[in-house]
């Protein structure tokens, strides 16, 4: 199933995310569902609030830029109840989009490296690490569980440059190619 993406100004992206356990309803469908909503956006990642679930969870799957990014060969994986224990001092700075924000895409400074500890499908205990775009991709999907999106690591003149952007966004007036909804 193919879940429309929830967009900037609706309260899910805001709100505080609640850990699950295998009980948690049809866990492998969702997760499944999750990727295939996705791949239909052609995004790498994707958090439980993006479809409207306020849950911890997220799913990455950025195979597809590993002639760019090396370490991205094979990076698919669900995250359930993921924690990141540790990041470097050491930033640096990518151009970020987001399929809640479409149209919009700024520079934004994350930690290089970072360890994050997290339950598998399987909801079997792991603990990465993870450097570069890898990192990138992880943190950004890990902010939604936080109630945060990338525009929050922008400078406030940046914020202010794409202010008619997000008031028509919050207004569910923007295009992409896939479905979008605002949720209340």
């Amino acid at each position: 199933m193919i879940y429309p993406i929830v967009l900037y100004g609706s309260p899910v992206l805001r709100q505080e995310t609640k850990e699950i356990d295998s009980s948690y309803p049809e866990i492998t469908k969702l997760i499944a569902d999750m990727f295939e909503t996705m791949y239909n956006a052609d995004g790498v990642g994707l958090a439980a609030p993006q479809i409207g679930l306020p849950i911890r969870l997220f799913v990455v799957d950025a195979d597809q830029l590993s002639e760019d990014y090396p370490e991205c060969k094979g990076f698919k994986k669900a995250f359930i109840n993921p924690q990141i224990v540790e990041e470097s001092e050491e930033l640096e700075t990518y151009n970020e989009g987001c399929l809640s924000l479409p149209g919009i895409s700024e520079s934004v400074k994350r930690p290089v490296k970072i360890r994050i500890k997290y339950l598998n499908e399987q909801f079997e205990p792991c603990e990465d690490v993870y450097e570069h775009f890898q990192a990138r991709v992880v943190q950004h999907e890990y902010d939604h569980l936080q109630g945060h999106v990338f525009i929050d690591h922008i400078s406030p003149i940046r914020r202010q440059m794409n202010k008619g952007k997000l008031s028509n966004m919050a207004k569910g007036k923007v295009r992409c190619h896939y479905r979008v909804k605002l949720q209340n």
